[in-house]
């Protein structure tokens, strides 16, 4: 509760789009209305969905507002991302941190970042993909709505591990990070 109460200036953020795709490597599509995730599983209708340890993914829309800052013409899901948030600072939470998003959404954050092993249709489009670098991963732990403007809440600062992940997942990220 201690370092929850240490992060309270950033803990707190909301919804600013939320995005779906039916293909991998491709932005995401905005939704108009509510959207739902599956325990376990992640956005409905989105083909990153699954038994998998990055079920759902969140980028804030700082980072988006870097990346515009350097001329690159982006908006909410063109970097895949399932949840574009605002006010929360993704960047500083340690793996194994539960989030609510809304009243029903409970996630656990599970990889920070990633490998891409080729330069995906983003890249190609975009110029840059700043996924890999400021893009994170979590598993569903409870399922429901989420809506734009749901408040982004973290409710337990992780230490650092998350039983989700997988060790060949954190080993190629590290070995990528040098």
């Amino acid at each position: 509760m201690e370092q929850a109460r240490q992060h309270e200036g950033n803990a707190r953020g909301r919804v600013r789009s939320i995005n779906v795709s039916k293909r991998k490597g491709t932005r995401k599509t905005p939704c108009d209305a509510a959207v739902t995730v599956i325990a376990h599983q992640g956005v409905a209708d989105d083909a990153h969905a699954g038994d998998w340890h990055r079920q759902v993914s969140l980028l804030a829309w700082e980072s988006i507002e870097k990346a515009r800052a350097t001329g690159l013409d982006v908006v909410e899901g063109d970097f895949a991302e399932n949840v574009t948030t605002e006010g929360i600072d993704l960047l500083a939470l340690p793996l194994g941190t539960r989030v609510r998003i809304g009243n029903d959404v409970l996630l656990e954050l599970s990889q920070i970042g990633k490998v891409c092993h080729t330069k995906c249709a983003i890249y190609h489009l975009a110029g840059d993909c700043i996924f890999p670098r400021e893009g994170i991963f979590f598993v569903a732990l409870e399922g429901g709505a989420i809506n734009v403007n749901d408040p982004v809440e973290v409710i337990a600062l992780g230490d650092g591990t998350c039983a989700y992940t997988p060790p060949e997942a954190l080993a190629e990220l590290a070995a990528a990070q040098g």
